[in-house]
């Protein structure tokens, strides 16, 4: 039963955390194409942004201990949904940050910075990654904040966001990846708005 429990709150937590991304990803496509814009992300890179994060990032919460009196809680109703009413707005509120972060940059660089569509699609395409990785953070417990919890006590969810910070800026400044995704170098400006939007998602 403890192992169930353990199991379940597992797969919550990769639902709250993987859900936004594609939503993010679709209001973000969506409003371009309402408004008649340039796409804020390319098709390959949302391919990269699914790829690598489920792997390095979503895949690290298998390994969060369980939850302090997991045992102590009523038996859930089996009738109940998987997701419940505060977990769907959790998951539309960051799908509408996530979207609105990315195709702000997007058109912030197009438009002040005079920036070609690839190097503001490659901000937006950080903007979705740099967030997941923070937001991991944020989904390690469904019920108490990242600091309370610990940042020591999931180690591989460090590992993980190491080896994803380092990727996607290979994915921004090596040619050999500009030449596969399309991207481009960015400035550091960007790169300073995209870590101020990200820690704003780590809190609750």
């Amino acid at each position: 039963v403890e192992e169930g429990r353990g199991v379940f709150d597992i797969l919550t937590k990769f639902f709250v955390w993987t859900l936004p991304t594609n939503g993010g990803e679709a209001l973000a496509i969506i409003a371009a194409v309402i408004l008649g814009t340039a796409l804020p992300v390319a098709p390959v890179q949302i391919l990269w942004i699914n790829m690598t994060t489920a792997i390095l990032l979503g895949l690290m919460l298998a390994f969060e201990p369980n939850a302090p009196g997991i045992m102590d809680r009523p038996p859930r109703d089996p009738r109940a949904p998987l997701l419940s009413p505060d977990i769907v707005k959790r998951v539309a509120l960051v799908s509408l940050l996530l979207a609105g972060g990315a195709f702000g940059i997007f058109h912030w660089l197009r438009i002040t910075r005079q920036a070609s569509v690839e190097e503001a699609q490659t901000a937006a395409t950080t903007v979705f990654v740099i967030g997941e990785m923070f937001y991991l953070f944020n989904c390690r417990s469904l019920t108490r904040s990242m600091f309370s919890i610990g940042p020591w006590a999931n180690l591989p969810v460090i590992w993980g966001s190491a080896a994803m910070l380092a990727l996607q800026v290979a994915f921004v400044h090596l040619p050999l990846m500009n030449r596969l995704f399309h991207s481009r170098p960015l400035h550091w400006r960007p790169w300073g708005l995209i870590a101020l939007f990200a820690m704003v998602r780590v809190l609750r």
